[in-house]
């Protein structure tokens, strides 16, 4: 697990919280966070590395697809931190827009078709 001073770091970016965010709850492929986002796929990976790298994030892979979700171990050593992060992602300008585009993109188009 990474330090705090890391983790501060990596949660201060707005594409990375916004990545926060859309994780609240969710297992989240990569192709979903780059359409959600509309992120390129270099700035996709290099945000979803930092949260990673910081302990934050954590990925499983399922054929040629990586699933994201907030780490498990992340969650049970700053619970706290955690609740925080939620309320600052759940505030985000961003958030709801960002939460409909994910929703009506699950609706229309599957992951493996993005």
């Amino acid at each position: 697990m990474s330090d705090p001073e890391t983790i501060f770091k990596a949660c201060g970016d707005a594409t990375r919280l916004r990545i926060l965010a859309l994780l609240q709850g969710n297992e989240l492929c990569v192709c979903e966070i780059e359409a959600a986002l509309s992120l390129s796929q270099p700035n996709a990976s290099r945000s979803l590395a930092i949260l990673k790298n910081a302990g934050i994030i954590q990925s499983r892979k399922q054929a040629q697809w990586a699933y994201y979700k907030i780490s498990d171990e992340f969650f049970a050593q700053y619970p706290a931190l955690c609740t925080a992060l939620e309320k600052i992602c759940a505030d985000l300008p961003t958030t709801k827009t960002d939460k409909d585009t994910l929703k009506r993109l699950r609706e229309t188009r599957p992951c493996e078709k993005m």
